[in-house]
């Protein structure tokens, strides 16, 4: 199923003629009906990862950038 939100097919359920991996991951070539194929990043599929539990936000980046320090970043000033 198309679930990325400004996908003109979104909600729809499409056949998977078959996978390719690709540099950025796994792409999926999709029936898209009228003789067509469509091509789709898993992110923009149900079969890619759920969404986050949280919204990007300041302090989700403060929060990134503290890991990113104690990891052994060369700013801790963040």
């Amino acid at each position: 199923m198309v679930t990325h939100p400004f996908h003109p097919l979104r909600g729809e359920r499409l056949e998977v003629l078959y996978v390719r991996r690709e540099a950025a991951g796994r792409m999926y070539v999709c029936d898209g009906g009228g003789g067509r194929n469509v091509k789709l990043d898993e992110a923009a599929t149900d079969r890619g990862p759920g969404p986050a539990e949280r919204p990007l936000s300041f302090e989700v980046l403060v929060e990134v950038a503290a890991v990113v320090a104690a990891l052994g970043g060369e700013r801790e000033d963040w």
